[in-house]
């Protein structure tokens, strides 16, 4: 096992690209709120630098895509992207799935819907090497995708 994936030195590993591509058929993301210059999965995104949790994420028309930093911080993204879609704006956040968490039940549990990932993700570097599978399992946690889907009904249905 990849000893980094448990090691509290590097927090931000990347989705897979192949996992992201079907979430965004899905969901046609235009932000991507916790990336790198090298990461990002969206012409639009947060860096370090730009700082997404002290940024607004409301996208004209888009949808939030964030996988967050897993550290002590993870928290913070979650009540950021719940504070974010009080004003409508969808969002996925793709995180650990740790259901004992208080953020979890302040800020996920009957406010959100929930999708536990079969099996372990095999992350990715900033190079898209991949690495072994995450010792953790990982959900995807969706704020206001029934708006997403309506929205795809209707453009459907022209």
């Amino acid at each position: 096992m990849n000893k980094a994936l448990l090691s509290s030195k590097n927090m931000c590993w990347c989705t897979p690209q192949d996992f992201f591509d079907k979430l965004n058929e899905e969901f046609s993301f235009t932000l991507d709120a916790a990336a790198t210059d090298k990461t990002a999965k969206c012409p639009q995104y947060f860096t370090p630098e730009t700082d997404g949790l002290k940024s607004s994420w409301k996208v004209a028309g888009g949808t939030v895509f964030c996988n967050p930093p897993y550290g002590r911080e993870i928290g913070k993204w979650v009540r950021k992207a719940y504070e974010e879609a009080q004003a409508g704006t969808p969002i996925v956040l793709l995180i650990p799935a740790r259901t004992d968490t208080s953020y979890f039940h302040e800020f996920i549990y009957h406010k959100a819907e929930v999708r536990f990932i079969r099996g372990r993700l095999r992350f990715t570097d900033e190079d898209g090497n991949a690495a072994d599978p995450a010792p953790f399992p990982s959900m995807l946690v969706i704020y206001n995708g029934e708006a997403v889907r309506n929205e795809r009904r209707e453009k459907a249905a022209v």
